[in-house]
């Protein structure tokens, strides 16, 4: 695996990642609820992709060296903010999130920040803990659901 710079050719396999990443593995977050799951995946579309990648957005992809198949996407803010980090559910437990997240701090820390922040799901709540994140609140009411806690972490 390699974790690069996305391109806007990524856009189609990278929203289909997410949206395969939303539906099929973070169904303890909105509970195959179809207006959770609409207001979920609205942003997720190609053309929105695309708009993410510009200056002060790190957009990365996760992919497979031998089939240059998209295995993750993760994206960080010039400020540090983590609003992306999904993986393939074929993917799933070979370590893409975790690579993914330990690129996504380095670009927020060659952009001088100090400390990561995040709205973790409930899926990956744990995820996120065992690398060392602390909840800075209660959860709130992302996308509808019962989840989005937010988290942070220093990184420097």
């Amino acid at each position: 695996m390699k974790i690069r710079d996305a391109v806007p050719d990524d856009a189609f396999a990278a929203c289909e990642v997410m949206r395969r990443s939303i539906t099929g593995l973070c169904t303890s977050d909105h509970g195959n609820d179809p207006i959770i799951l609409r207001r979920w995946l609205s942003n997720k579309t190609p053309e929105i992709f695309r708009s993410w990648i510009r200056p002060g957005n790190s957009v990365l992809v996760a992919v497979d060296i031998e089939t240059d198949n998209i295995l993750g996407v993760g994206r960080v803010t010039d400020d540090g903010e983590i609003t992306l980090n999904y993986v393939s559910p074929d993917a799933r437990l070979r370590g893409v999130s975790t690579a993914m997240l330990a690129k996504l701090e380095k670009r927020a820390i060659e952009r001088d920040n100090g400390t990561c922040r995040l709205e973790s799901t409930e899926t990956a709540r744990r995820f996120y803990r065992a690398r060392g994140y602390s909840e800075d609140g209660p959860a709130g009411l992302k996308f509808g659901t019962s989840s989005g806690y937010p988290m942070s972490r220093r990184i420097k």
